[in-house]
């Protein structure tokens, strides 16, 4: 993990709205940096940076559908809080189906919105441990020789040796050797470990 600290990116053109909401979160403590613009925030945004996004939904020029299409494509996976004006439910599903933490209607609670911003950060931290895990698994993976791959493959399946062995056209004393050999790449503890670390990079039956 990089050891920054989360930050609330609040992005809005009213300047009461932004005004109010990064006064809100600074008196809680949050690192707050606001734009009021998305042309400003889409400009300057580190893709890597921890946090949330407070995004209102309607403004001139880019909707903040488009700025969270925008951070999509950058790869960012920023989570979103979007606040609105009114209750659109069309643009409400389209948001959810984005990728949306939350969706507020304005005015919005203190409270609602800081319970929002909180969900949206523990969100953010959970996505990122889970991504640094499957690098890190990855990255396991590339150790592993062809065969050792082929094996992994079967046995995380639910294979025995004995099964494996058959399909690979080898001796079942083999098959334990490379088990071994991957278990030990993979840093895995056990079976039900190895079919884990498998399947957060797409191997094995879900």
């Amino acid at each position: 993990m990089s050891g920054r600290l989360p930050t609330v990116f609040l992005v809005d053109d009213e300047p009461e709205v932004l005004k109010a909401v990064a006064r809100l979160l600074r008196a809680e403590g949050v690192p707050v940096s606001a734009f009021s613009s998305p042309r400003e925030f889409l400009d300057q945004v580190d893709p890597e940076a921890p946090g949330c996004l407070v995004l209102d939904m309607s403004m001139p020029g880019v909707s903040g559908l488009e700025v969270q299409r925008a951070l999509e494509t950058r790869g960012c996976h920023l989570p979103v809080v979007f606040l609105t004006g009114r209750a659109d439910v069309p643009d409400t599903v389209r948001a959810m189906k984005g990728g949306a933490s939350d969706f507020l209607t304005k005015p919005v609670e203190d409270e609602e919105l800081l319970g929002a911003v909180r969900r949206a950060i523990e969100k953010d931290a959970v996505l990122r441990r889970e991504r640094a895990e499957e690098a890190l698994v990855r990255a396991r993976l590339e150790t592993l020789t062809p065969r050792e791959r082929e094996v992994l493959e079967h046995v995380v399946a639910g294979e025995l040796n004995k099964q494996v062995a058959g399909h690979l056209g080898t001796v079942e004393k083999t098959i334990k050797v490379h088990r071994a050999r991957v278990m030990e790449k993979m840093q895995a503890s056990s079976l039900a470990d190895l079919v884990r670390l498998a399947r957060r990079v797409g191997i094995g039956p879900p």
